[in-house]
This record gives structure tokens, C-alpha cells and sequence, in this order.
């Protein structure tokens, strides 16, 4: 192998090796990342008292609110484990809108990638919302937090901040996570502690009600209820795949990834069961007072109850305080780790032609994408004001859309994974178990709760506002999947390059720093190994530096031919 010299773009055809920090994240970083995402303690304030009083017949689901939060890990679980076989396989930071592509096709492929930036786009509105609107209620500011006005600078001032983080860097991004996600599990174990203490010492107000096993499983619950609460808990899940779209950032791309997908599903689970109990179990089901059915609660049942957990002592003030520095942490942790998904997924596909190339652009000293990561910012500031603008209701309805495009590209993943595998799943029973069965379960899980949703969501009296005489979040939600099928037919018209197959070579250059330890790169994270990956333009090369190709031609052949890959080599 010889020192590469900067050459002209179009002289590298392939794509791939996109010059993001490589070695950047480790294991630990990754579940950080991947946890922090799903914002544990704001998804439970938001989203909890929403599943317990949700209708089921003339009662509600009430103390099966936990076991909901149980059945919705399992299709998680499922798809988690097919993000980590297909990342095995491919480690491109495009995930699903590359997966799906290989699979079934660019048309999928491209509606997979517009799932995940039209998801993560429609969500950031809500957690800007959250985030502005806590920070005045941190400092007392009770005026300006119920001003929608103020409310909304603040939330767009919150999305200006994370998208520059962001852009400053995935290891500043990980930083930050550590210190926001610490905060947020340290409160979360203290409620629970708290909570739970006062049940069994019979210090609970009137309403508690002693744990029970059943809570852990809905049993007696009609579908009609199962599918909504279901799908509100599989939205308090969503977001662990941010782990596995930093794959090309991590330290073992096809591994570490997708292990940290894994366990940030699992660890979710502990942490959603233990709180969900704790809450339950403390405030009760009641439509009064504290209780978690109480309409006056569902957009904050910790603001409702944290009081009354924590009681008058100096510590129980501090935890109050903590709880409400919790959800903010937790929305503007969620905010900027929404930011990098997508960011990446318009990375890729611009990578790949299925977008603009000027979304493949990378900055040369911070080695983030550029374009996709403003980008990301400036349609989020937008769609948050616009629809502020329109009607809050019309945005609440917006984010009880977002359920319909998680269970879409999270279950076209499910179904990519087996079909990408199909030839070789009967090669030994793990293959057939993890890349088929699991696969195909969590897919059709996640497409039936999709068809159900869909015919719910279409009542006119469901949700808060009706568009054409159909339920505005049925509207918001298909609507939105409608518009990516017409902007993917006026790309496909502009630039068929893509959609022919043309850009989808297997064959990947990547390129490395020669002698790349001279180059200092500052501190780095616990758990980091970094290795400066450079961009096929080699656009980010540093000035005097040259590059070397870290696969030789024979591996290069051999992927060509469909034969698999033998592993990377290292720089001489």
C-alpha cells in the first residue's frame, strides 16, 4: 500500500469510509448514547399517565400500565437484535435506509431513510417545547413557562445549542451525555427508592396500592387498548438505535454497535418496569389528585407526584429540585441525540446520491457532517415554529403521529434482516433464531400494531383535531409517509442514479492518517480507541498529511465477488 495524494472526487467512484472519527466511541459511550436518546425520565413523565388512562371497555388500563411497558420491549428487543445482525454485516451509519435498500430495493430503502428524519424531525418539536419550557420552571419562572411565546425562543435557543454540539463533534457529544444521562438514572433509582419505601411503610397517600406480580402482564385488556398504549410505549423505547447509526464513530463498527443497541433495550426495561411500579404503586390510578389517570397530570405525572414522594425534608427538597433538572436534562440530552441519527442517515444517503452530495459533506477538523447536521438543525427550528404558529393542538397531534413512522422503519428493519440473510439463515441455529425468527417476529409485531393504529387514528374523534373529516393524527401520520413517497419520485427524477442501483457498490475504500500517531487529538473518552478515517475525496485530509487505503486490492476483489470480508488492516 502506498501514500495516497489528494485527488479529484470523481476519481473515487465508491462510496463509503465517509470521514467520520473513527474509534471515537467504545462500548460504554455507546449505550450512553443509546439510553440517552429515548430520554428515560421525560418519556415516563410524558407518556406513563397517558398508558394508565388509556380506555380499555368502561375502565381503563390503570395498573396494567406496566405490564405494557413490558409487551412493548419485546418487538424493541426484536428489532435491536436485527439492527445488531445487519450492522455485523454492513456498518454504514445510514442503518435502515441502507439495509433496506441491499434488501428490497432503493425505492424502500429511501422511504426508510425519510422514516427516520421525518420521526426524528416531528419529535424534536416536542422536545424542544419540554426543554424550553423547564428551563424557566427550574428558576421559577412559572410566567414565562406557561407563555407560549417564550416557551417556543427558548425551545428553538435549545435546538440552535444541541445542533452546534453536534456539530462541534461526536466525543462533545458523548461528554455531555455522560454527565445528563448520570443525572437522569440517579433520580429515576431515587423515586423508585422513595416511592416504594413509603408503599410498604404505609407512609403512601390514600389511592397507593401495594405492588402486584400481575401488574407485569395486561392480561384482561382488550385489544382496543392494547394497541395505543402499546404503541405510546413503544415511543418511550424509541431512540436506542442512535447507538447503531454512530456505528461508523465506534471503535468496532460491526460489533460494538449492536451490542450497545442490545443492552440499551435491556437496561431500558429496568429502568421503565422499576419506575412504572414505583409510580403505580405510589400515586394509584385514581382521576383525582395525584393519580395517574388524572387528565390535569398526563403531560407531567413527575411534577404531580414528586412532591409527595420526596415530602418536606432538606433532602426530599433536593430531589424535587433533581426531578425537574431530570426531565429537563432528559429533553435536551434527547434533543441533541435526535440530532445524530438523522444527521448521519442524510450523511449516508448523500453519500450514496440519494440526497444531495452536499449532504456527504464532512468538516475537516471536527469530522461531523456539516450540511446534514445544520440542515437538521434549521427543518427542525422551522417545523417547531410553524406548527406553534398553526395550533398547539395540531402539534400535539404531530407527535402521537410519530408512533405510526417508528413502527414503520423499525419493522422495514425487522423484514430487511430477514430477507438480506434469507439465503444463508439455515446455515446454523443461530442465524436462523436471530436473523430470521426474532427478525420477523418484531416486523410483524410492529406491522400490525401499524394497521391497528392506522384504523384508530382515522376516527375523527380521536386525537385533538380532524383534517378532512379523518382524525388528524391518522392525517399527520400517513400524510407524512405520502409526502416522502412524492419527494422520493421528484429525487428519483433529478438524480436516477441512485434508484437504478448505480451508487450501491458493495466495494468500500476507506482511508486512514499515515502515521497517524504524530497527530495529536486531544483528550479523548474513557472507552475511546480513535483512528482518523479519511473521506473518499479526501476532503478532510489535514494539510501536508497523506492518506493510505487500509484494505488491500485482493480484500477489495474479494468483497467484489460476494466473498466475506477477512476484517480491516492497520496503517503501516
Amino acid at each position: 500500500m502506498t501514500d495516497l495524494q489528494a485527488v479529484p472526487p470523481s476519481d473515487v467512484d465508491e462510496p463509503a469510509g465517509k470521514g467520520l472519527k473513527g474509534g471515537a466511541l467504545g462500548l460504554v459511550s455507546s449505550v450512553v448514547v443509546g439510553i440517552a436518546s429515548t430520554a428515560p425520565a421525560y418519556s415516563l413523565a410524558a407518556t406513563l399517565g397517558l398508558v394508565v388512562a388509556t380506555a380499555n371497555g368502561d375502565g381503563i388500563v390503570g395498573f396494567k400500565a406496566p405490564g405494557v411497558m413490558l409487551l412493548a420491549f419485546v418487538p424493541m428487543y426484536f428489532i435491536a437484535v436485527a439492527y445488531a445482525e445487519l450492522n455485523s454485516e454492513e456498518p454504514d451509519c445510514g442503518t435502515t435506509f441502507t439495509w433496506a435498500s441491499r434488501a428490497f430495493g432503493p425505492w424502500w430503502g429511501w422511504l426508510g431513510g425519510w422514516g427516520i428524519i421525518a420521526a426524528d424531525v416531528i419529535v424534536m418539536s416536542n422536545l424542544a417545547q419540554i426543554a424550553g419550557r423547564y428551563g424557566f420552571l427550574l428558576f421559577g419562572a412559572d410566567g414565562l413557562a406557561d407563555s407560549t411565546f417564550w416557551t417556543t425562543v427558548a425551545g428553538v435557543l435549545w435546538i440552535a445549542v444541541m445542533t452546534y454540539i453536534c456539530y462541534r463533534g461526536i466525543e462533545v457529544s458523548a461528554r455531555l451525555q455522560y454527565g445528563l444521562l448520570g443525572i437522569e438514572v440517579v433520580v429515576l433509582v431515587a423515586f423508585a427508592i422513595f416511592a416504594l419505601a413509603k408503599v410498604f411503610s404505609g407512609g403512601a397517600p390514600e389511592g397507593s396500592v401495594t405492588p402486584s406480580i400481575s401488574w407485569l402482564w395486561p392480561s384482561g385488556l382488550s385489544l382496543s387498548a392494547i394497541i395505543p398504549a402499546f404503541l405510546l410505549a413503544v415511543f418511550i423505547y424509541w431512540g436506542w438505535d442512535t447507538a447503531v447509526a454512530t456505528n461508523e464513530e465506534c471503535d468496532d463498527p460491526a460489533k460494538t454497535p449492536g451490542r450497545a443497541a442490545i443492552l440499551s433495550t435491556v437496561l431500558l426495561l429496568a429502568i421503565y418496569a422499576v419506575v412504572s411500579v414505583s409510580a403505580v404503586a405510589f400515586a394509584g390510578t385514581g382521576s383525582t389528585g395525584i393519580g395517574l389517570a388524572n387528565a390535569d397530570n398526563s403531560d407531567d405525572v413527575f411534577k404531580a407526584i414528586g412532591p409527595a414522594v420526596f415530602g418536606e425534608s432538606a433532602i426530599g427538597k433536593v430531589f424535587e429540585v433533581l426531578l425537574l433538572i431530570s426531565v429537563l436534562t432528559s429533553a435536551s440530552a434527547s434533543t441533541q441525540t435526535t440530532i445524530l441519527p438523522t444527521a448521519r442517515t442524510s450523511l449516508s444517503m448523500g453519500v450514496f446520491d440519494a440526497l444531495p452530495r452536499r449532504f456527504a459533506k464532512i468538516h475537516p477538523r471536527y469530522l461531523t457532517p456539516t450540511e446534514s447536521t445544520v440542515w437538521m438543525g434549521i427543518v427542525s427550528i422551522v417545523f417547531y415554529v410553524g406548527l406553534t404558529l398553526v395550533s398547539s393542538n395540531v402539534l400535539a397531534d404531530s407527535i402521537a403521529a410519530v408512533g405510526l413512522m417508528i413502527a414503520f422503519y423499525y419493522g422495514l428493519t425487522g423484514f430487511a434482516c430477514v430477507w438480506y440473510f434469507r439465503r444463508t439463515l439455515t446455515s446454523s441455529v443461530r442465524h436462523f433464531v436471530m436473523r430470521g425468527v426474532l427478525p420477523l417476529l418484531g416486523g410483524l409485531i410492529l406491522l400490525g400494531a401499524f394497521i391497528a393504529a392506522s384504523i384508530q387514528y382515522a376516527a375523527p374523534d380521536f386525537g385533538k383535531t380532524k383534517l378532512f373529516g379523518i382524525g388528524g393524527v391518522f392525517v399527520i401520520g400517513i400524510g407524512t409517509l405520502i409526502l416522502g413517497v412524492l419527494l422520493m419520485l421528484a429525487w428519483q427524477r433529478k438524480a436516477p442514479a441512485f434508484f437504478r442501483g448505480a451508487t450501491l457498490s458493495k466495494v468500500t475504500h476507506e482511508f486512514v492518517l499515515a502515521h497517524e500517531e504524530g497527530i495529536d487529538s486531544g483528550a479523548r473518552l474513557p472507552d475511546s480507541h480513535e483512528a482518523l478515517v479519511i473521506a473518499p475525496d479526501l476532503s478532510n485530509l489535514p494539510p501536508g498529511q497523506h492518506a493510505v487505503e487500509v484494505r488491500t486490492e485482493g480484500e477489495i476483489r474479494r468483497d467484489e465477488d460476494g466473498t466475506p470480508p477477512t476484517g480491516r488492516h492497520s496503517a503501516p
